[in-house]
């Protein structure tokens, strides 16, 4: 059993409002896919990683990864149209690669606050019950709306837990989801994680990190920057 990362970089961040692709800005000095490449590069368990990326930028990413001396990048694909399409691509592209019995970690290149004891945490419980979903309680009140203006209904928030990447998976069940989804035409699954509900699984929590910030405004790459200076160890407590 083996345990391998399908690393997103397929998106163009236009909600960044810059010229390139967020995931290859700079921050202090270093493109933000070399942090997050970085995290499983540093990390004994993992064995590969595939990045799917942006087509237009495969040729960047090459020159990033020699840079850096990223070794564990095995291969770089090219992404889809949509965060689910990207996914299955890199789901699909390991067919002939991977045993049923190995695992794979879905991460976002945009999030590339991510400490070794997240990663260790989200493969030791989906080692154990086959998946598993970087997840933190909700501690804000939430609110249903029907029309995005107001609302009346309060969501139970005890009941309620926040997901985000890194999920893990063993590699036959997200094979054989991503087979139906596609089966059935379905594109819409933002998270693997989304798609296992849909397909009747239930899945599982491993403790995450508040610090794992997805970076999608301008905002966020000051909120990284200061984040870069703290140390890890207090990151995840």
């Amino acid at each position: 059993m083996k345990n391998y990362v399908i690393l997103l970089a397929g998106g163009v961040g236009k909600r960044m409002g810059a010229e390139i692709p967020k995931q290859f800005i700079e921050v202090d000095g270093k493109p933000i896919i070399a942090y997050s490449i970085e995290n499983f590069q540093r990390n004994p368990q993992i064995e590969k990683i595939v990045v799917v990326c942006v087509k237009d930028w495969i040729g960047r990413l090459k020159e990033i990864v020699e840079e850096y001396d990223l070794s564990k990048v095995e291969w770089i694909i090219e992404g889809g149209s949509t965060g689910h399409d990207s996914i299955r691509n890199g789901v699909f592209f390991l067919r002939d690669k991977l045993d049923p019995e190995d695992y794979i970690v879905v991460h976002d290149a945009v999030r590339p606050i991510l400490p070794q004891k997240a990663i260790d945490e989200v493969l030791l419980v989906a080692h154990d019950k086959g998946n598993a979903s970087s997840s933190i309680p909700c501690h804000p009140p939430i609110v249903y709306t029907e029309d995005f203006e107001s609302g009346i209904t309060d969501v139970d928030r005890e009941h309620v837990m926040l997901t985000a990447s890194p999920q893990a998976f063993r590699y036959s069940l997200a094979l054989n989801c991503y087979m139906r989804a596609e089966r059935e035409g379905r594109h819409d699954f933002t998270f693997t994680s989304s798609l296992l509900i849909y397909c009747g699984e239930r899945v599982y929590f491993a403790k995450g990190t508040t610090s794992n910030i997805k970076i999608t405004t301008k905002g966020d790459l000051a909120l990284f920057s200061a984040l870069l200076k703290i140390p890890e160890a207090s990151l995840y407590d």
